[in-house]
């Protein structure tokens, strides 16, 4: 949007644009994982606010932010119920009630504050597209300090006495050692390496929205950029495949669609077998990649499997364990949303996360057929589909905050 349009905006625009343009100073205080959330509650109290004043607001919000809200609801009573039945004491149940108003209750939030709100998305775009250039312009000094010998974490900013899941989530890196192969990845502002992908994948899906090529173009380079230094196999996969699957959703009710699936039905008969075989090549060359990765994260999946089905179906354990050495000592379930869930809030929590987010694909897929401003908003929940399989969505939702508002300017019913 043009800088002489700025006037123009509403205070909750003003308000992401200049959290937006701060990130990285956030990011250099150890802010990040306090602001996020502080947001998206500050941005519903303006929102439930504007909405008493003008009580039409409450018929902008569609029957699927309602489902989100229920089932962020939902997680937060499969939470204590979880607790409750492994008798763990009730000051933990405030401190998990705590975690989950700052993880996944944010869904919900963010989703339900723009549908209140007055967004456009092309504020939104354009304001992240540039973090996206401040990302790109401070990328060669990020590189600088590896080759120079700098120490990779810096500090651990002291605003972590606020508590949290880890100190990753409030130190200055200039980029870490990965230990399976000893060379340099980079976070940017995230907390590990492949959590920075996921953002850059999320933040690339807003250049639909972008009021100029220029700025969209910031967007996408900074991704592809994100991608290549953090080594993120699954952000490379999501930047290269997620365009293609987009465009066929997008077009799902053109008669060219349907002749292009019919033509391709018969070649895809005839070269099945070489077909399947070059796909499992390649999966067997993704895995092999990273092998100590895909083994701890596979191992991750069987514990958190196997101890959900044998000890705790309904609710789950409540709360996330440390895994064994096999693991590296890394928390159950971590790695993965939906085998986090079914571990830490069982049958029910997984169930709280999938409706919402099925049915939210579907009414985008429908929307989309006919209307061009909700494209971007079923790019970042396909990215949020894809990511679920790779990392916990409910320990970055601090972060992917800028698609969440996305999702929910889109789930707005017409009034």
């Amino acid at each position: 949007m043009d800088q002489t349009a700025v006037h123009q905006w509403t205070p909750e625009e003003r308000l992401i644009s200049r959290v937006l343009s701060l990130t990285w100073v956030f990011y250099a205080l150890g802010a990040l994982y306090v602001v996020g959330p502080v947001l998206g509650w500050v941005l519903l109290i303006m929102g439930v606010l504007k909405a008493r004043r003008e009580p039409e607001r409450w018929r902008r919000v569609g029957w699927v932010v309602w489902l989100w809200v229920f089932g962020m609801l939902v997680m937060e009573v499969a939470l204590v119920a979880g607790h409750v039945d492994f008798g763990l004491p009730t000051a933990l149940i405030l401190k998990s009630s705590i975690g989950w108003a700052k993880g996944w209750a944010l869904l919900a939030v963010f989703i339900l504050a723009a549908s209140l709100l007055d967004i456009r998305r092309e504020v939104l775009a354009d304001s992240v597209a540039g973090l996206a250039k401040q990302t790109v312009l401070l990328l060669p000094i990020f590189v600088a300090a590896y080759y120079v010998g700098l120490p990779g974490r810096v500090y651990i900013s002291p605003i972590s006495v606020v508590g949290g899941p880890g100190p990753e989530y409030f130190a200055f890196n200039f980029f870490s050692i990965d230990p399976s192969n000893h060379q340099p990845r980079w976070h940017f502002f995230s907390p590990w390496a492949p959590a920075a992908g996921f953002i850059a994948c999320i933040h690339a899906a807003l250049a639909l929205d972008c009021s100029s090529r220029r700025r969209a173009i910031w967007l996408i380079a900074a991704a592809i950029l994100v991608a290549l230094f953090t080594k993120s196999r699954l952000a490379l996969v999501v930047l290269l495949v997620g365009p293609l699957i987009a465009v066929a959703c997008f077009n799902l009710l053109r008669p060219l669609t349907a002749f292009a699936l019919s033509a391709l039905a018969p070649t895809v008969a005839l070269l099945g077998p070489p077909v399947m075989e070059m796909v499992e090549d390649t999966f067997s060359a993704f895995r092999s990649a990273r092998a100590d990765s895909s083994r701890v994260r596979e191992a991750l999946a069987r514990i958190a499997l196997n101890r959900w089905q044998s000890e705790a179906p309904i609710f789950g354990h409540g709360v996330v364990e440390r895994g064994p050495h096999l693991v590296e000592y890394m928390p159950i379930g971590s790695h993965h949303t939906w085998y986090g869930l079914l571990f830490v809030k069982g049958a029910v929590g997984l169930a709280a996360l999938a409706v919402p987010l099925a049915f939210t694909v579907l009414l985008l897929l429908w929307r989309s057929q006919r209307d061009k401003t909700v494209r971007s908003a079923l790019m970042v929940i396909m990215v949020l589909i894809f990511y679920t399989f790779g990392e916990n969505l409910e320990i970055l939702s601090y972060l992917f905050w800028p698609g969440l508002i996305a999702v929910g300017t889109a789930l707005k019913r017409p009034i």
